[in-house]
């Protein structure tokens, strides 16, 4: 039986037709061809002049040509060997590190870099994470095309060069803030901020990430109004991906994950950033281990060795609206559903 207790976080999109079991990995190359093919790649590499591009080393592994690339602040071990997207994956993942900063009160500087895995295709993708995820690899398996974080690491597969880089954006904030805030997040929080970088553009060589524009999740968002079945506040607030993927209903996982980057958009940006201010604040003692909780709450919140359990995020998700934001919600439901449908539009 699947657990749904413990830290968990998807990106794109989920499939809840069922689990399957992780096929065996291609047989391995010779060895000789590999060094020559993983030589090929890094002197491409290396011949762009990539200002975030620190070094590169070939990575042995069980799938045939591997590379570990390495920025300022991440470790890359890939085997997608696309000479395209690896050469716009360091400048990306340091821009995506510059934004994660800035959603906090200073800025931090990773002692350790942070690591990814990017492989060529599911089927590696799903005989790594039966190994690296041990049992709780079944609940990854329902990913039906993206990424996911665990156990320090963001593990995602080729599914084209833009979503790809969506996933790994929206993975590496859960990545980073696990690692920096004193407090971990509640899911309605992690996972909205997560999807203010899943869209993107290049404006003169310089990565701009745009939430506005996140068109997976504005139409999630508009099915979800128009069908009636907006999750509440005072629930969404509460709930976590694990509880709703445990219900196995796509329209409820669909509507979790639009609905909570509607709700960080909405504390950002409605009637001109009026509560802008408790959004910072949230975020800001939520770094510092700041929030006034009780003490078992604290406890859970600052060691990522206790699981976050249900009833924790239950807790907490609605305390922290409530304190930083508006402890009556359905004062504040009619401004959120009104924001919900102004940006779809």
């Amino acid at each position: 039986m699947v657990k749904y207790s413990f830290l968990i976080f998807l990106a794109v999109m989920i499939c809840l037709s069922g689990c399957k079991t992780p096929e065996s990995p291609p047989v391995d190359m010779r060895s000789d061809n590999i060094d020559v093919y993983n030589g090929i790649i890094a002197e491409y590499l290396y011949s762009q002049h990539l200002p975030d591009l620190k070094s590169i080393e070939s990575w042995k592994n069980v799938y045939g040509p591997g590379l570990k690339i390495s920025t300022p602040h991440y470790e890359i071990y890939t085997t997608f060997m696309d000479r395209f997207l690896l050469s716009t994956i360091p400048g990306f993942l340091e821009s995506a590190y510059k934004v994660y900063n800035s959603q906090l009160p200073e800025s931090v500087i990773s002692s350790n870099k942070f690591t990814i895995y990017l492989f060529a295709n599911r089927t590696q993708w799903e005989h790594f994470t039966g190994i690296f995820a041990g049992e709780q690899a079944e609940i990854f398996y329902k990913i039906k095309a993206g990424a996911y974080y665990h156990n320090g690491a963001c593990v995602v597969y080729d599914i084209g060069t833009d979503r790809t880089l969506s996933a790994l954006a929206h993975e590496g904030w859960h990545q980073f803030s696990s690692r920096h805030f004193k407090y971990r997040l509640p899911s309605w929080l992690d996972e909205g901020v997560a999807m203010l970088f899943e869209t993107y553009s290049y404006k003169n060589g310089t990565i701009f990430f745009e939430p506005y524009k996140n068109k997976y999740r504005l139409e999630s968002l508009q099915k979800t109004l128009v069908s009636g079945k907006m999750i509440s506040l005072e629930e969404l607030t509460a709930i976590n991906p694990g509880q709703v993927l445990a219900i196995d209903r796509a329209e409820a996982v669909s509507a979790f994950y639009s609905q909570s980057y509607a709700l960080v958009r909405f504390l950002r940006e409605y009637d001109n950033g009026v509560r802008r201010d408790a959004y910072d604040r949230i975020l800001a003692d939520g770094y510092w281990g700041k929030w006034p909780l009780d003490k078992v709450s604290k406890e859970i919140a600052i060691d990522r060795n206790i699981p976050r359990t249900i009833l924790w995020n239950h807790i907490v998700g609605n305390q922290l609206f409530q304190q930083y934001v508006n402890e009556d919600f359905e004062e504040i439901e009619l401004e959120y559903i009104q924001f919900c449908r102004q940006i779809v539009q």
